[in-house]
């Protein structure tokens, strides 16, 4: 549980990070703004599935047309994880998951597996995020955990 913790606190500090990094940039790219909102709303999507409740009221790569109403869906999403997670038991992070993907196809996973998903998922797109603000001449900014654990 520790570990699941502390890799959610990664997390929180990343998305943080990349979006001042964005917001820095000025950047106007579409793409990319599409990008770092997919970020928060998969988010959104699987704390749903964790909680019990449907996600396909969530749309996973929807425009997007500004920053501040996308830091606004991070800044939920920290505090519901942060919920979440501290009412969370050790051993329910074994628990098995039923829930229906984007397209109504039916899985079973942990919720240890849901969540490293989450956090996996993020940094992934960081990278992505970070090469694209590169290309566009902006400063990419470091997401690594290494740095945050040296916080």
């Amino acid at each position: 549980m520790k570990t699941i913790k502390r890799m959610m606190d990664h997390l929180l500090w990343a998305d943080g990070r990349i979006l001042d990094a964005l917001d820095e940039s000025g950047t106007k790219n579409k793409d990319l703004l599409k990008l770092v909102r997919h970020v928060a709303v998969a988010e959104q999507v699987w704390l749903s599935r964790l909680q019990g409740k449907g996600s396909t009221q969530f749309s996973l790569w929807e425009e997007a047309e500004d920053l501040t109403a996308i830091r606004a869906m991070f800044e939920e999403n920290a505090e519901q994880y942060r919920v979440y997670i501290g009412g969370l038991e050790e051993s329910e992070l074994d628990e098995m998951i039923d829930y229906a993907n984007q397209n109504g196809v039916s899985f079973r996973t942990s919720a240890r597996d849901i969540l490293s998903q989450v956090l996996l998922h993020g940094q992934y797109h960081r990278g992505q995020i970070n090469r694209a603000l590169r290309s566009e001449s902006a400063e990419p900014v470091q997401v690594d955990f290494i740095t945050f654990a040296r916080l």
